[in-house]
């Protein structure tokens, strides 16, 4: 069975998690529960896995030009 969740073309997250040196890729609409997930079972609650910080990063300033909050920085 296959659930919108599991579509090949639905875009996928990677994240990160630095303490067990583990990286995997998520469906978007699955990233926050993930993650939640993972530190949950694995780090007691801590924030130690995390959205890949070069793509959050990337993700942000999309977002800000977007907005055109960039347009007056310089």
């Amino acid at each position: 069975m296959t659930t919108p969740n599991d579509s090949d073309d639905a875009p996928r997250v990677p994240i990160v998690c630095p303490d067990c040196e583990t990286t995997s890729r998520v469906p978007l609409s699955d990233v926050a529960d993930a993650i939640e997930r993972h530190n949950d079972q694995l780090h007691d609650g801590d924030a130690v896995a995390e959205v890949d910080p070069e793509i959050a990063d990337r993700i942000a300033d999309l977002v800000a030009d977007e907005l055109g909050l960039l347009e007056n920085a310089e």
